[in-house]
């Protein structure tokens, strides 16, 4: 057990479902309106409430802060700064009596009071008392929390739905359950436990990773760690220092300062030879050796040769997004496809990735709008221009930051401003 000093930082954040993000401008206030779910924050002075796309108000403005509702449901506080839990119809699912409040997980929602945690159910009842120093969200049915022992100690064990404790409090440090084990600590070292709270690798890791691509993990000390399967043996020599978990079968990993990737047997698939690299996206990565860059396949073998530059400050570079990925040539920018080949020509100065079917580029300090096929969708006459991010775009144009949607039109700050697309009308 550990002093008071020592507290556990448990996660509050809780693993979101992909949320639909809507976005609607208002022609009689010029207003740019996001609907999360199909909810939207509404105003009067400095209390909130949510409507429906159709305008029928579902909360009422009381509220002085509203979260963006996430699963069905959101975070809001009163005047007196008491915080709860409503639902889509406005309902109080968490009564507004806590200092804070968390996301439901399992059926469980985290709260706080007089700095305390504790967590109700979905109907607002306290089925674990506020009594714990510290608590996080539930994973597989068993949350992390950290108990008193007395005025100079405390330690942590995991709970259930119900509150009761799996094991008497005795570690340090918890992490969430991730494929039936969870990572614990103790006297400064790491190990697993299982749903039962055994120990199925004792505590005698100097460094961790979470559980990955079922049940894959990296441990061992300062100097290195190995690749360990679920049977809890390891895969590889303890020589690894660096990883980023697992995309298209290949894990990214670090020895003797240089990268390169394991496959899930632990086999060294692609040599630890480069200066850095990128996670796998569409089986493609992006690699660097010195100040050359270049795109392998999961198998190492260049898609684009190991060539080119980047030296322009603007854009994620050789990393694939709408099946294209910006490359850097002489100082000039293009897109290749997923097969390297040239799709869009080396013509700009500046550019950034595709988003949402969209790419900002940049010729002689004047910037726009191609789409994947490189014809111009909005035209190049803007100070500066962000990606798109839900069918919005953040423009810089005469001196003033405006926002256009995807039909040039503009949203905001553009009030007698004639659409930049105004031919699409």
């Amino acid at each position: 057990m550990k002093p008071l000093l020592a507290l556990l930082s448990f996660a509050l954040t809780l693993p979101l479902a992909a949320q639909e993000v809507k976005m609607s401008y208002d022609e009689q206030c010029g207003c740019d309106l996001m609907f999360v779910d199909g909810v939207e924050t509404t105003r009067e002075g400095d209390l909130y409430g949510f409507r429906l796309e159709d305008g029928t108000q579902i909360v009422p403005n009381i509220y002085r802060f509203v979260d963006q509702f996430r699963n069905g449901y959101c975070r809001v506080m009163l005047d007196d700064g008491q915080m709860g839990l409503i639902d889509r119809t406005g309902r109080q699912v968490v009564p507004c009596i806590y200092d804070a409040v968390g996301y439901p997980s399992d059926g469980r929602v985290s709260v706080v009071k007089a700095d305390r945690y504790g967590y109700t159910d979905l109907q607002g009842r306290e089925v674990v008392p506020p009594v714990y120093l510290s608590g996080g969200d539930y994973s597989e049915g068993l949350a992390p929390v950290l108990v008193v022992i007395d005025s100079f100690f405390s330690a942590c064990t995991f709970i259930d739905t119900l509150g009761r404790e799996l094991f008497p409090p005795v570690y340090e440090n918890l992490q969430p359950f991730t494929c039936g084990h969870a990572l614990v600590r103790r006297y400064s070292r790491w190990g697993l436990i299982d749903h039962d709270g055994r120990e199925v690798l004792t505590t005698r890791f100097e460094n961790m990773t979470t559980l990955f691509g079922d049940t894959l993990f990296f441990a061992g000390d300062a100097d290195g760690m190995a690749l360990y399967d679920h049977r809890m043996q390891p895969l590889t020599p303890a020589v690894y220092t660096w990883t980023g978990g697992m995309q298209c079968g290949r894990i990214p990993v670090c020895r003797e300062g240089r990268y390169g990737f394991l496959d899930r047997a632990g086999r060294e698939v692609i040599p630890c030879r480069y200066d850095e690299i990128s996670l796998f996206y569409l089986d493609r990565a992006m690699v660097r050796l010195g100040d050359r860059y270049g795109i392998i396949d999961t198998a190492g073998r260049f898609v684009l040769p190991l060539e080119y530059e980047n030296r322009t400050p603007f854009g994620e570079k050789y990393v694939y997004r709408d099946s294209l990925a910006l490359v850097e040539r002489d100082g000039r920018l293009g897109y290749v496809d997923l097969d390297g080949r040239l799709a869009i020509p080396y013509y700009f100065d500046q550019a950034f990735h595709f988003s949402e079917g969209l790419a900002s580029v940049c010729r002689d300090g004047l910037w726009g709008y191609i789409d994947t096929h490189g014809d111009l969708f909005l035209p190049l006459i803007f100070d500066l221009a962000s990606p798109y991010r839900w069918g919005r775009a953040e423009v810089s144009y005469a001196g003033e930051l405006r926002r256009v949607d995807r039909r040039g039109r503009c949203v905001k700050n553009c009030k007698g401003i004639i659409a930049w697309r105004d031919w699409t009308e």
